[in-house]
C-alpha cells in the first residue's frame, strides 16, 4: 500500500507569492518564482499596480513576440513594446484601452513574419492581453521593423 500523494499536473497547481506591506503605500511583492518587485501607490520606491500590470501585458507579449520571430529564423537584434493606456476617470480608475507598439529591430527581418508575430500573440497566445480583453479592456497593436 502507497502513501505517497498523487501528483499534480504542475499547470493546474495555483500560483503562490505574497505582496508586504513595508510603509506608506510602499510594498514589497514576492512571485511564485521567488523573484521580489517594490510596489508602491505613490511611485517613490516602485511602480504603481497598474503600471505593473500595464509591463506584464507588454512582457507578456514580448515574450511572445520574440519566441516566434526566433522560431521563424528572424535575425532579430531589438524588440521594444511600447506601450500606451488611458483609464476610466471614474473609481475604479481600470484600463479602457491599452495599445502596444512593437519595434522590432533586425537584419533582414521580413515584416509579414513580425506582423504574424504580433497577431498570434494577440489572438492565440499572450495571456494577460486575453484576460484584459475579456474584462473589456480595448487592446490594439501596431509594429514597426527598423533594419540594423
Amino acid at each position: 500500500m502507497s502513501t505517497e500523494a498523487p501528483k499534480q499536473d504542475p499547470k493546474s497547481m495555483p500560483l503562490q507569492g505574497n505582496v508586504v506591506w513595508q510603509k506608506d503605500r510602499h510594498f514589497l511583492g514576492t512571485a511564485p518564482s521567488g523573484k521580489q518587485v517594490n510596489i508602491d501607490g505613490n511611485k517613490e520606491a516602485g511602480a504603481s499596480p497598474m503600471e505593473l500590470i500595464l509591463l506584464g501585458l507588454g512582457g507578456c507579449a514580448s515574450y511572445d513576440v520574440v519566441g516566434i520571430l526566433e522560431k521563424g529564423r528572424q535575425d532579430i537584434q531589438d524588440v521594444r513594446c511600447e506601450l500606451s493606456a488611458i483609464r476610466a476617470d471614474t473609481v475604479p480608475a481600470v484600463f479602457t484601452d491599452i495599445h502596444l507598439h512593437f519595434v522590432v529591430t533586425g537584419k533582414d527581418v521580413k515584416e509579414k513574419q513580425v506582423a504574424k508575430a504580433v497577431e498570434l500573440s494577440a489572438d492565440k497566445y499572450c495571456s494577460a492581453s486575453k484576460m484584459l480583453a475579456a474584462g473589456g479592456v480595448k487592446v490594439t497593436h501596431s509594429f514597426e521593423v527598423v533594419a540594423s
